[in-house]
């Protein structure tokens, strides 16, 4: 009898430079349909909404159904004000280093409400444990954004000498874990920060990150494994913005199935929420921290966003999606979409935006003045950092660092 020759299949993405954007593979879900249970609820009754796609706002700006739990206009308008410095900052950091004045960015570009919304429901002392594109985990804090330009130029004010690739920020103080490269290690290590804070019978909780595309490591099934089993107080989240560097998240298992069902398949509560909602973002951040902090255990938050702009400064998305796809993206612009709600509630007017904006732009101007007036550019750093390059590497210096160090030091 003859057999069917096997075959792989390769995913495609649904649109290609040239082509028609098409996201009819996106599983949507009207605003306010989905329930929303207990945060203390039992993981085999949450398994709906690890298939649905949790919505507050509809398409007209209105707030629908039961996740409409953060409604505070104050709340909301600081939201929508540090979304757009996030916005304007990486404006700014894209073109310095168009002007060679930095060596690298990364931008959060149409993504900035996730990381914002999720800051503003932890709490002081909780750590997070980042991927490239939560720079809203700083500045909902306030964090100083000319600190964060010393940072990015590698200059003489750099907390970390240079030794870390721009844009990879380190900030223990705000509970901003070193970012590495090696995405999916912080997926892990997060976990077990959130397991130690509860063997030490703390209150603080863990909230880890991690992109489409890196959940196809390893690191990221070991983390659900040991937060599942050792009910471990962390939030989990998978920021799907449909592309890695330059391969489409079907690459990485996203087609098939939701990327939230990885959770729930594990035996963790898991939610799929539309990560360009705002309000949404607050009540699921909300849910999963109360749940976590009150040891209902881990929580996977798949947040279905795009990302807008290139991966980096050193990525061209033009070779492999289409030019205006991010116009054609059906849950919009997050920045957008909380203005116009606010317009409509009456707690913001678009007079207001326009000033605001202006003042932000010249914010972010004079922050860059200021960085590059105390610590100096990128050239002149790099010779001052080479003097410590020796330094903060053993508590006390071997014999032959010391010789290394005197012999670098005769040839100045």
């Amino acid at each position: 009898m003859r057999q069917t020759p096997l075959r792989l299949q390769v995913p495609e993405p649904p649109a290609r430079p040239g082509t028609p954007s098409d996201f009819s593979y996106l599983r949507l879900q009207p605003a306010g349909a989905a329930p929303r249970p207990d945060p203390f609820a039992p993981v085999e009754d949450l398994l709906p909404l690890s298939q649905g796609l949790i919505r507050v706002l509809d398409d007209q700006g209105q707030a629908q159904g039961p996740w409409a739990t953060h409604t505070d206009p104050e709340l909301l308008l600081k939201g929508l004000k540090t979304m757009m410095l996030i916005r304007a900052f990486d404006a700014r950091m894209f073109h310095a280093q168009r002007q060679k004045k930095l060596t690298f960015y990364i931008q959060s570009y149409g993504e900035e409400a996730i990381s914002t919304a999720q800051t503003m429901m932890l709490q002081k002392g909780d750590m997070q444990f980042p991927s490239y594109r939560q720079l809203g985990i700083l500045l909902a804090q306030d964090m100083p954004i000319s600190d964060l330009m010393c940072q990015l130029y590698s200059n003489s004010c750099d907390p970390l000498k240079g030794r870390q690739l721009p844009a990879l920020y380190s900030y223990k103080d705000l509970g901003f874990y070193s970012i590495s490269g090696n995405l999916a290690t912080r997926f892990l290590i997060g976990v077990g920060w959130a397991m130690a804070s509860a063997i030490k019978g703390d209150t603080k909780i863990a909230s880890s990150w991690i992109g489409d595309g890196a959940t196809a490591e390893g690191d990221f099934q070991t983390a659900l494994t040991f937060a599942q089993v050792y009910n471990a107080p962390v939030i989990l989240n998978v920021v799907n913005n449909q592309w890695a560097i330059s391969t489409f998240q079907a690459i990485a298992g996203g087609a098939g199935n939701t990327f939230a069902a990885r959770g729930a398949g594990t035996g963790v509560a898991a939610l799929r929420v539309d990560g360009n909602d705002f309000l949404a973002c607050l009540s699921v951040s909300a849910w999963a921290a109360e749940r976590a902090r009150h040891n209902g255990g881990p929580t996977l938050i798949e947040w279905v966003t795009y990302r807008a702009g290139p991966h980096s400064s050193s990525d061209d998305p033009s070779k492999y999606r289409p030019n205006d796809e991010w116009q054609h993206f059906p849950l919009g612009c997050p920045i957008q979409r909380l203005k116009t709600y606010l317009i409509q509630q009456g707690h913001w007017t678009e007079s207001e935006q326009v000033e605001y904006q202006a003042h932000i732009e010249q914010q972010v101007l004079d922050a860059q003045k200021k960085a590059e007036s105390i610590g100096g550019s990128m050239e002149q750093a790099h010779r001052q950092h080479a003097h410590a390059m020796f330094d903060d590497v053993y508590f006390e210096k071997p014999w032959h660092l010391l010789q290394q160090e005197q012999q670098f030091k005769e040839t100045l």
